[in-house]
């Protein structure tokens, strides 16, 4: 079995799989994964580590999934991953898609309570990534959200600090990466909207800073296997999602991409991934992999040729379909 690639995350250079674990599904609940026992959802983290994958990416919001991955850890016997959590916020559900107050958000003290919360429902001496799941640029660059992550890597509590942002609008970090006091930063990326490409992923390059790439297969609508007649359960935020407009026109912007196959990517899932991890100031790009099909269809897709440069280029520059949806995304009707 061919090792995975791997890239340096951070300034402490750690090597981690470009492939990471999203861990957001290992509890179903509402989101969009369904029921997921608890036996099968720690036998897919061993799964995807057995396969070389090394970055797992939770969050203390996340359910149970900070437990269950505690589980697999504690069964895995190989070289230990690289584990990134975040931080709970406390604020209002609007506050994903309309900037809230920080105290409301993150009171004093949050951090460092769901740090060692983290830590104890995982089993772990210490984070290798910690990051507030919610930030905005309104917040500033400075305060005590981020003494109090400063203090806790200084304290060998965690290994590195981060920030997630929250939808879209990727060049909200951008002040925050170029301040140089965070290690990495999360962020979404796809063949629909990769405006984090133009300013973002080259800033954190120029800094040092690692950049995890997320909703690189935009919801499951870069899988493929989204129709006109598929229909999504009660609580299930993809029954808005993709129908904000009209869904005719968003497949229509699919059906265009299968041009592409497969001459560049053999399948749509595997062209969405192979996109988002084009780019080497790209560190890794986390897919849900609950499902371990999932997992070995994204492994493939990384053993394909990587796209060509005039692929990419025509990807990045034509087929961008840039729309918000977090408020369908977040506001479930």
């Amino acid at each position: 079995m061919n090792a995975l690639p791997s890239a340096p995350f951070g300034r402490r250079q750690h090597p981690v799989s470009r492939l990471g674990f999203g861990a957001m599904g290992l509890t179903g609940g509402a989101w969009p994964f369904g029921k997921v026992e608890d036996d099968a959802a720690v036998a897919s983290v061993l799964h995807a580590l057995e396969r070389g994958i090394s970055f797992i990416d939770t969050a203390r919001g996340y359910g149970r999934s900070e437990e269950l991955i505690g589980r697999a850890l504690r069964d895995w016997r190989g070289a230990s991953p690289f584990v990134a959590t975040k931080v709970a916020m406390l604020g209002p559900l609007s506050a994903w898609q309309i900037p809230c107050a920080l105290e409301e958000a993150y009171p004093r003290g949050q951090v460092t309570k769901s740090a060692f919360e983290s830590l104890e429902a995982l089993g772990l001496e210490q984070l290798d990534l910690l990051q507030l799941h919610l930030y905005w640029p309104n917040w500033g660059v400075d305060g005590y959200w981020l003494e109090e992550l400063v203090a806790l890597r200084d304290s060998g509590v965690v290994a590195q600090i981060g920030v997630s942002l929250p939808d879209q609008r990727g060049d909200v970090g951008l002040p925050l990466v170029q301040s140089g006091t965070i290690d990495a930063v999360q962020v979404v990326l796809n063949i629909f909207d990769p405006q984090a490409l133009d300013c973002l992923v080259p800033a954190c390059r120029d800094q040092g800073v690692a950049v995890i790439a997320r909703s690189v297969l935009d919801e499951g609508g870069l899988s493929g296997t989204l129709r006109a007649d598929t229909e999504f359960a009660p609580g299930d935020y993809r029954r808005d999602y993709f129908d904000v407009i009209p869904r005719a026109a968003y497949l229509e912007r699919i059906e265009r991409l299968r041009a592409f196959i497969p001459e560049h990517a053999q399948s749509l899932a595997a062209l969405a991934l192979k996109f988002a991890l084009f780019h080497a100031g790209v560190t890794t790009a986390i897919s849900s992999m609950h499902v371990q099909a999932h997992c070995d269809a994204n492994i493939a897709a990384l053993e394909e040729p990587p796209l060509s440069r005039e692929a990419f280029l025509e990807l990045r520059a034509f087929h961008r379909f840039v729309r918000n949806f977090y408020t369908a995304k977040v506001f479930v009707r």
